[in-house]
């Protein structure tokens, strides 16, 4: 990745203000027209810009300037960076470990299985892998079919819950309402397993009534003495 100027504007109001280098040289360091540095020397083109040093920031030694004032043909260089930032890597399927690429394939099944709402794509995010293996799968075209278990890839720690909940979501969404036959045939997110949970456990709550449990009570005290009577 090619070295840039930080901040060139206000670079260039520096250099005009604190060094001998002509409009030229300031110029083609800071990638500006010469015109510009003129205006920036006369006050015209530098209202509210306040100078940057480069030779604080690194991107520009003392030693170069000296010799760039020395000679009106030496043109500027930027200095090396004392830190070197990593180019972000192109977004791509997700790494799977080597020790877990042969259980991509169960997988793949368990997801086609129970969650036949996801798009090729998605299960390919979930556990890196290629459209085309996930439709060998689909359609038991797979060169081992015969021995594939399907299996929960967040057990097999291809993906996270999160993750396969929100691709989950975003499926469902884009498909829209489940026809009452299909119930029971797709699982649902954890999410939803743990909210129904919280409601059936609210309407057990809600279904004991404490006047018929305390009735219930003086009842059976009212029957034991005439138990006793009896013996």
């Amino acid at each position: 990745m090619a070295q840039q100027l930080l901040m060139p504007k206000a670079t260039a109001v520096w250099l005009v203000d604190n060094t001998a280098l002509s409009f030229d040289q300031i110029a083609q360091f800071c990638k500006l027209h010469p015109l510009e540095v003129k205006a920036i020397a006369d006050g015209e083109a530098s209202q509210g810009i306040k100078g940057l040093d480069p030779i604080g920031t690194g991107q520009l030694s003392r030693e170069e300037i000296t010799a760039a004032e020395a000679n009106p043909e030496h043109r500027l260089k930027l200095s090396d960076p004392k830190v070197h930032v990593p180019e972000s890597k192109r977004k791509g399927p997700r790494y799977t470990p080597v020790s877990k690429r042969q259980d991509r394939p169960n997988a793949i099944l368990w997801l086609v299985r129970n969650h036949p709402e996801l798009k090729d794509a998605q299960i390919s995010r979930l556990v890196g892998t290629t459209k085309s293996t996930i439709e060998q799968i689909r359609g038991r075209t797979h060169w081992n079919a015969a021995n594939l278990t399907p299996m929960d890839p967040v057990t097999l720690g291809l993906c996270t819950q999160i993750d396969l909940d929100f691709e989950v979501e975003r499926a469902s969404k884009n498909r829209g309402a489940v026809p009452e036959a299909d119930h029971g045939s797709v699982l649902v997110s954890a999410r939803e397993t743990e909210s129904a949970d919280r409601r059936d456990e609210d309407s057990g709550e809600k279904e004991i009534d404490a006047d018929a449990v305390f009735a219930k009570l003086s009842s059976m005290k009212r029957m034991e003495p005439e138990d006793d009577d009896d013996n």
